[in-house]
């Protein structure tokens, strides 16, 4: 979670998530072969559980991604995985403790873009439903749980960490005590900023929606099937398919409009039309169970007329008017004028999820970037540009280049911030380790004695 390019490769107790989050997106996929070959239950840590299968998988999918050769077997590296997804269960099961949640919200969209990322990977939704002979919504379903549990395992994290802080002395303390023939060598790199406008929906295009969905209602109550006419019109890709069904969930756990007239109706009815923050629903409850419900809803999106975008391209040609006449600061503009709630307040600045590094390898830009920044100078800001956002919503940017890296080996001048960022990770790695310590023994840990040899419990090593 923590670890930064210029950090050795370390596996360790603030890697607890850090390495599932490599590996989530495909663990739920490729886990039911392993488990035929071998599987059980090895490590319990209050209600959770450690399998050997997820063991393994974790073991397997860490070689491929450092090109290490599974053949060759490496007892340490399997331990120390193992400690760190022991490490993460601990994390857990303090989080229900000390009622420690992410909105499922949240959940649901960083789960939207790892199986869009997988899609895009198998070259589009029907291959990679075809590839794993599962709909996306049982993919989805497979890796809700796994998904909040290592976002959850990582807020936790978060606030042991949020009041770790380093110095300049120990940044450069640490950068002297890695050895001349172990610097990094950086390829180029950018430093990137933007400024979002969404294109605004019209009341216009917000009717139009409305009245395609009463025109669908009218069709349902006169006898056609909802689920068909979901597969057939919603524009939730993640639902769609099955027929709009989204599967249980508890209270709290879907967004409020949506939820509160699913728990108005009974099973079998239908709601009518509902607007919350992704568009507009038609909503039916296929069962309750506990605590929990099930429905299925046709979701229609406003459309984003060309005028809508056209105003927001002149909107924010104004803005870059005011930048480039140094009558407002690129960050300032940012925090005024940007609708990205992620970076308006960091100056606009894009970082890496992984490292949280505002740097970023030229050959990891995405290509709708990469070819406005190809040409442009450092400093400069572009022309806005149209683009569609992770979520599917219409908008345009204008894009700054902050800086730009030649290929070098690391050094204290061109490269504080990322020696900063991991020295603040190894600070991090050891107050981690600390709260480990203090807590490990605040919940049951039972762990097979096939891994005794292992020492997962023996922290202060």
């Amino acid at each position: 979670m923590y670890n930064t390019p210029i950090s050795k490769k370390k596996i360790g107790t603030s890697l607890a998530a850090g390495i599932l989050c490599l590996m989530v997106t495909f663990t739920a996929f490729a886990q039911a072969p392993v488990q035929k070959k071998v599987d059980g239950i090895i490590a319990k840590i209050d209600n959770h559980i450690v399998l050997r299968s997820e063991l393994e998988f974790s073991y397997l999918q860490y070689l491929a991604q450092n090109k290490q050769n599974p053949q060759i077997q490496n007892p340490n590296l399997k331990c120390e995985i193992f400690k760190s997804m022991v490490q993460e269960k601990l994390l857990l099961a303090r989080a229900e403790v000390d009622s420690v949640t992410v909105e499922e919200a949240v959940v649901a969209g960083e789960l939207n873009r790892r199986v869009d990322y997988l899609a895009s990977q198998a070259g589009g939704v029907e291959r990679l439903e075809q590839y794993y002979n599962k709909s996306v919504k049982q993919l989805k379903d497979e890796l809700r749980r796994t998904v909040r549990d290592q976002m959850v395992s990582e807020k936790m994290q978060r606030q042991i960490t949020e009041k770790v802080t380093v110095t300049p002395k120990e940044v450069k303390r640490y950068f002297s005590q890695i050895p001349a023939d172990s610097l990094p060598y950086f390829s180029s790199e950018v430093e990137l900023g933007h400024i979002v406008k969404y294109a605004e929906v019209s009341r216009q295009q917000k009717a139009a929606a409305r009245q395609q969905l009463e025109d669908l209602r009218k069709r349902i109550v006169a006898g056609e099937d909802f689920a068909t006419l979901a597969k057939e019109y919603s524009q939730d890709p993640g639902s769609a398919a099955a027929g709009g069904e989204l599967g249980f969930f508890k209270k709290k756990e879907l967004v409020p409009e949506y939820e509160a007239a699913a728990l108005r109706l009974e099973p079998g009815q239908m709601s009518n039309v509902v607007e919350s923050m992704f568009g507009f629903h038609l909503i039916q409850l296929i069962e309750r169970k506990g605590q929990e419900f099930n429905t299925r809803h046709i979701l229609i999106k406003p459309a984003t007329a060309s005028v809508d975008i056209q105003d927001a391209i002149t909107a924010l040609d104004s803005v870059r008017t005011l930048i480039m006449n140094d009558s407002l600061t690129f960050a300032k503009a940012a925090k005024e004028f940007s609708d990205d709630k992620n970076t308006k307040d960091n100056g606009g600045m894009l970082t890496s999820r992984m490292t949280g590094s505002t740097y970023t390898p030229m050959d990891e830009v995405d290509p709708s970037i990469f070819f406005v920044i190809d040409t442009m100078t450092v400093g400069s800001v572009s022309k806005p540009v149209a683009f569609r956002t992770e979520d599917g919503r219409e908008a345009v940017r204008i894009l700054y280049l902050k800086s730009k890296s030649s290929p070098h080996m690391a050094n204290l001048q061109d490269d504080y911030q990322k020696i900063a960022a991991a020295t603040l990770a190894q600070k991090r790695d050891k107050a981690v380790d600390e709260w480990f310590r203090k807590n490990i023994g605040s919940v049951y840990i039972e762990i097979d004695p096939e891994f005794d040899n292992c020492k997962v419990l023996q922290l202060t090593q």
